[in-house]
């Protein structure tokens, strides 16, 4: 597979572009369109109109230098959507806020934070940037019309839009973004007096942490905010065991990346038990936990450990329909250790079939996710254009008995 830095900056200025003519280019950069088949050429790019084109595609000029890759399969309307959120996220935090801005009633911001977690949940991320960017504004600006005393409730709808922006922006790449956005979210939480809803953010923190490579780190923070809410046994309030469960599954699948394998197994049996007390999938602050839950992360996890059997035999005891209580993000999930299941167990076309079905039906959500690229480096003796297609869904090119089947070459 062609590294970022390989590519010349021509090319990579034609790939960012991706759907934008050059005369949409043009006009977004008050560039000719001389000027910009010349920098795709390679002919001539001089620093100005580097600057004026990293700015219109929504990079940074070292990506289009190729000093650092652009975040993975991010679009351009993606890239533009994370950089508006970054700015009102920062802005907000600082109370840098428009003079003209008018909180709605607290009641009808915590309608959006609702809409906000399911944009979320479903994968429609250009929409959630919709909601949030405002929903920040508005948050922030009734918090400052609060009294004295009454904050809690604007603190709590200020402490989920964060919460929900640095879970987007984690997803996304922008590491800088997710942990500012988090941490702003744990201060206002905290602010509010709200245990439940700061365990919460703990989560969203570990996950942070997960995708930045600090395994023991996300591994600590959850645990420690798990115990910190862990429920008596006469606990049955399901807003607890939803945070209390959720913060179960982060140590399990942490402690399975850091080759825990009797610890995961541990956090597992756990997770089982919670989902049996709550007896349905349950949400609180988007902390989303349940019997089918549990289940269908116990699969991840097993393949994780290398448990492929084990992994399969989950598989075949999770019916379909009790798939209907996850939201999309999770169902999606799931196929893809699915999927990775079939290829430790070399069922490359059960394989290819459920990661395509994943990859067409919730192409937004998949394209930024590193496991389907995973799952097929690893079927390698699928039929050669089976896997090209697969791949090309993917965003990726496929390497099969070291031929690169899009570029006709031997991989040495």
């Amino acid at each position: 597979m062609t590294q970022w830095a390989e590519y010349s900056t021509g090319e990579r200025i034609k790939i960012l572009r991706a759907d934008i003519r050059q005369t949409e280019l043009a006009e977004k950069t008050a560039l000719s369109v001389v000027t910009i088949q010349k920098a795709e050429q390679d002919k001539a790019l001089t620093l100005p109109t580097l600057l004026k084109i990293a700015d219109a595609l929504s990079v940074d000029a070292s990506v289009i230098l190729g000093q650092q890759a652009p975040r993975r399969a991010m679009d351009q309307a993606s890239r533009a959507m994370l950089r508006t959120l970054g700015r009102t996220v920062h802005d907000t935090a600082a109370r840098v806020l428009p003079d003209d801005i008018e909180p709605s009633p607290v009641a009808e911001l915590q309608r959006a934070v609702r809409r906000a977690w399911d944009l979320y949940w479903g994968g429609e991320y250009i929409e959630l940037g919709a909601v949030l960017v405002p929903l920040l504004k508005e948050a922030a600006a009734a918090l400052h019309a609060s009294p004295v005393g009454g904050e809690a409730e604007a603190l709590a709808v200020l402490s989920d839009a964060n919460q929900i922006a640095g879970c987007a922006a984690n997803l996304l790449g922008a590491r800088d973004l997710a942990y500012a956005a988090v941490g702003h979210a744990r201060v206002a939480a905290t602010r509010a007096g709200d245990p439940l809803r700061s365990a919460r953010v703990d989560s969203a923190y570990s996950w942070v942490y997960l995708r930045d490579g600090r395994l023991s780190d996300s591994l600590s923070l959850a645990q420690r905010a798990a115990d910190e809410v862990e429920p008596r046994y006469s606990d049955t309030a399901p807003e607890r065991l939803a945070v209390y469960g959720n913060l179960l599954t982060h140590c399990a699948v942490t402690s399975a990346r850091l080759d825990a394998a009797d610890r995961a197994g541990e956090f597992l049996s756990q997770m089982h038990a919670v989902g049996a007390r709550l007896g349905r999938e349950h949400d609180f602050h988007g902390a989303r936990f349940g019997p089918q839950t549990a289940a269908t992360q116990a699969v991840g996890v097993n393949v994780t450990v290398g448990e492929t059997g084990k992994a399969l035999t989950l598989i075949d005891s999770i019916h379909e329909r009790a798939l209907g209580g996850l939201a999309a993000a999770a169902r999606n999930r799931y196929r893809l250790d699915v999927a990775m299941a079939q290829a430790d167990a070399s069922m490359w076309d059960a394989s290819l079939d459920t990661l395509e079905g994943v990859l067409t039906g919730a192409p937004q959500w998949a394209r930024h996710q590193a496991l389907p690229g995973v799952i097929v480096e690893k079927i390698g003796h699928a039929s050669t254009s089976r896997l090209r297609r697969v791949a090309a869904l993917v965003g990726t090119r496929p390497v099969v008995g070291g031929f690169d089947t899009a570029t006709a070459k031997t991989v040495l």
